[in-house]
């Protein structure tokens, strides 16, 4: 289905972030002077490129890369030998963007609504329109047709009301606050009163815009910038609970779920390797890209040098030096992910031509 009007605004949308595009540089540079490259485990972050190939060698530009893997056996001489490394540099000079964490949160839940299980997590609704033109890609249009015409689909506080009929739980959880972070985590694990654990993957999203609470709250002076952070957002919350909607709807975004076979799966559409894939924004790195990131571990101080593979999206990560990166499943996890807010260099790795 094609609406000409939101067709146009779109495309005059690419035009603009192609423009923008051109205010950054990609500085090339060698290998050797990458610190820490060759110090890294380049083994498993070939492992990771091959599984991730699976999805990405659909892509042209992985596409012969991508059958070389195949012949290869020495990771160190795959990446030298096929793949030219670039710094990105955004358009004030800098080399330094933000890198925060995200991972794979663990809810308690239940298929029946109970008065403890009173949650609901959302399948992808019928009436949610998505483009289906092919030449707009990761632009794509999203809605829901009222009166012949398209209109915008649901916010947050719409959809929370539980009064739009086409809205079909796939299962119920204990804790409003978690579930916003399952959303802003884009899969997670639900284990139910038998111990059974449900995977859920990301659906779709209801084609709003983005807005950090974080960001809300220290715009209110609730937190400085220094100081806030995903679990001082928790327990501001939690203490809280008169605020919790006003708060949470600020984010008019929302995300839809499926039940999946597979744990925490990617934009990209493979398994999420901890550690090893990040996500970006695919304006400025591909998926499948093989990027050396430098930063810095939120609990530990210790620099983080590591080769990761470009796998996955998420409605925050916006901007050239901008990257999520994935730390699992657990307790760990969890911390790191919701410490983590550090600065750090992107080197990607680009296919020879």
């Amino acid at each position: 289905m094609q609406y000409t009007k939101y067709i146009y605004i779109i495309l005059i949308s690419l035009f603009f972030i192609s423009c923008s595009q051109k205010d950054i540089s990609f500085e090339k540079v060698s290998f050797s002077k990458i610190d820490g490259f060759f110090d890294d485990d380049l083994e498993l972050a070939f492992e990771v490129f091959k599984k991730d190939c699976e999805k990405s060698q659909i892509n042209p530009k992985f596409t012969n890369v991508c059958i070389s893997s195949e012949t290869y056996d020495d990771a160190k001489k795959f990446f030298t030998e096929n793949f030219e490394a670039f710094t990105i540099v955004d358009r004030n000079k800098s080399k330094q963007g933000l890198i925060t964490g995200y991972y794979e949160p663990l809810l308690k839940g239940s298929f029946e609504k109970t008065l403890k299980y009173k949650y609901p997590v959302y399948g992808l609704p019928e009436d949610l329109v998505i483009s289906d033109d092919s030449k707009l890609k990761d632009y794509r249009n999203i809605g829901r047709v009222e009166n012949n015409r398209l209109t915008p689909y649901y916010t947050r506080e719409e959809i929370e009301s539980n009064k739009i009929k086409t809205l079909k739980p796939i299962l119920y959880v204990d804790n409003k606050i978690e579930l916003f972070f399952l959303q802003i985590q884009g899969s997670g694990r639900v284990e139910l009163e038998d111990k059974t654990l449900v995977n859920l993957a990301w659906a779709g999203q209801n084609g709003r815009a983005y807005r950090s609470i974080g960001k809300y709250l220290v715009e209110n002076e609730i937190f400085t910038l220094e100081e806030i952070d995903g679990i001082k957002i928790k327990e501001y919350l939690n203490q809280n609970k008169t605020k919790v909607d006003e708060i949470l709807n600020t984010n008019e975004s929302y995300i839809f779920f499926r039940i999946s076979s597979n744990i925490a799966t990617g934009a990209l559409n493979t398994v999420l390797t901890p550690k090893r894939n990040i996500a970006v924004d695919r304006r400025y790195i591909e998926l499948g890209t093989p990027v050396f990131i430098k930063t810095t571990n939120p609990i530990t101080k210790e620099p983080i040098n590591k080769l990761v593979v470009a796998a996955d999206v998420g409605g925050a990560i916006k901007g050239e030096i901008r990257a999520d990166f994935y730390w699992g499943f657990g307790e760990e996890a969890k911390l790191n992910s919701h410490k983590m807010k550090e600065y750090g260099e992107i080197i990607v790795l680009e296919p020879k031509k």
